[in-house]
């Protein structure tokens, strides 16, 4: 089951797509990492997902990875009386913190964190930015404002602060639950929401202690400011431009895209671009030409993944969304253009060996007949390296830790291979070839490169590389055995 593509997709889970047939019906059709979402569903139907999702794992003999979505902190408004009302623009509206239900000139806001942050002149949006707010006069529990943009608001609607940074913890309450409750269960990935500052990661990652690589998603202005230093402190970052698209003007989302992904990529850290990427085949079975054209342009940015949320977790073809996702990525990896935009884009490596090395790794296998760079990993650095190259050729990730090689799954261009421990280069090598002649990367007349570190399963030893034709190796292996 080698893919025919270097981007990763991700399929979000849900009522559309619980089932044992279903969830391995997506894998068959492109899905290389499934996503629980933490905001839908209860504890035992999560585990009851990430149980099928082992299975499908062990009986087609491939890592997947699971990524668990936090859900982060709610910021909505109260109840109305009548249920909903229409505010007119021009109106004034406050909010405040009385739980009286609310008419046509108030509501209660039960965030008394939002009155201590906000000032005269900045902007409350509503139910996803239909409704925007002006804040005219405020105090420690109520903001009077002017309905700038009216509508329809009812019942516990979404509120949005984009001028500020508030003083709420990414992590609430339920989502520390959810954290141990995902960390136990033995997720490969942990998604933070409501991200807006570095120690918002350090929150999380000392939680997860080790147990799950944290992936940062950016969704609040407030984290693309302050992105460097986010990126510096998270193991993947997820563009989600849902949040993003309502918070800053939708203008602004595709070239904050672009520098994010471009960052990512220079830091060696894999990125997913997210939300509504096929929002049309939550009933269609076929996308809009736009959608097609995002999802391409992601793929031409050097992103990591590209993710379904709706589209497969609770629409009428979740299948189909995921195999016409795989399609539009054969395509666009297929065109030329392709090739000359990811190398164009291409950094500076690091200055240390491991870098070096990968870096000699694609310029081998890029001038030469070589048909894969097989790495063999132990925390997964040294296959993030040569991810972070974007080779022409395929990468096998070789290790000997299950965890590893599904957290892998989520970085462009890998192909994860659970190896025994060697304790030697030459049967490292030897381990490679087979491998590569076993997934149809090569045959016995091809070559590959093989990196590897010294002294062998240590992390960050990446000190050595090596050119090997197939059926050398696999003799070697014969007369080691």
């Amino acid at each position: 089951m080698r893919r025919l593509r270097n981007v990763k997709i991700v399929a979000t889970l849900g009522p559309a797509s619980q089932t044992r047939e279903i969830i391995q019906a997506l894998f068959e059709a492109g899905a290389d990492v499934f996503r629980l979402n933490m905001s839908h569903g209860t504890h035992d139907e999560l585990r009851a997902r990430h149980a099928l999702i082992r299975e499908v794992e062990r009986d087609l003999g491939r890592p997947i990875a699971i990524l668990a979505d936090l859900q982060g902190p709610k910021l909505r408004c109260g109840e109305f009386a009548n249920g909903m009302e229409i505010l007119p623009e021009g109106a004034s509206f406050r909010l405040d913190l009385d739980s009286t239900p609310g008419d046509d000139t108030r509501v209660c806001l039960p965030h008394s964190e939002i009155f201590d942050a906000i000032g005269i002149g900045e902007t409350l949006l509503v139910n996803d930015g239909k409704i925007r707010l002006r804040v005219e006069e405020c105090g420690a529990d109520y903001a009077d404002c002017r309905v700038e943009v009216g509508g329809e608001i009812s019942n516990r609607k979404g509120v949005n602060v984009p001028d500020v940074i508030l003083p709420l913890a990414a992590l609430s309450d339920k989502d520390r639950g959810d954290l141990e409750f995902a960390c136990a269960l033995g997720v490969d990935w942990l998604a933070l929401s409501f991200v807006q500052r570095r120690e918002d990661v350090d929150e999380a990652r000392a939680l997860a202690d080790g147990r799950a690589a944290i992936l940062s998603k950016i969704e609040k202005p407030a984290a693309v400011n302050a992105f460097a230093e986010i990126l510096a402190v998270s193991d993947g970052i997820m563009v989600a431009r849902g949040d993003l698209g309502v918070e800053l003007p939708v203008q602004n989302v595709p070239p904050i895209q672009k520098r994010l992904v471009r960052a990512a990529r220079h830091a060696g850290k894999p990125v997913i671009v997210a939300t509504q990427m096929m929002e049309s085949m939550i009933a269609s079975p076929v996308p809009t030409r736009a959608e097609v054209s995002d999802v391409a342009t992601a793929i031409y940015e050097g992103a990591d993944a590209v993710m379904l949320s709706a589209e497969s977790a609770a629409g009428d073809y979740p299948v189909e969304a995921v195999a016409t996702m795989n399609d539009v990525a054969i395509e666009v990896e297929s065109d030329p253009t392709y090739r000359e935009v990811i190398e164009a884009s291409r950094t500076a490596p690091l200055p240390s060996v491991a870098d070096a090395i990968t870096v000699a790794a694609r310029e081998i296998a890029e001038t030469t007949e070589v048909r894969a760079i097989c790495c063999f990993t132990h925390s997964g650095t040294t296959a993030q390296k040569v991810s972070r190259e974007r080779p022409r050729v395929p990468i096998m990730a070789l290790t000997p830790l299950m965890g590893t090689a599904r957290r892998l799954c989520l970085s462009w261009g890998m192909h994860c291979v659970v190896t025994a421990e060697v304790r030697r280069f030459k049967m490292a090598v030897v381990d490679a070839a087979r491998a590569a002649k076993r997934y149809e990367f090569g045959e016995d007349d091809d070559s590959i490169v093989v990196t590897a570190g010294i002294p062998f399963n240590m992390p960050g030893t990446t000190n050595i590389l090596r050119v090997s034709q197939i059926e050398m190796r696999l003799m070697d292996g014969f007369e080691a055995d």
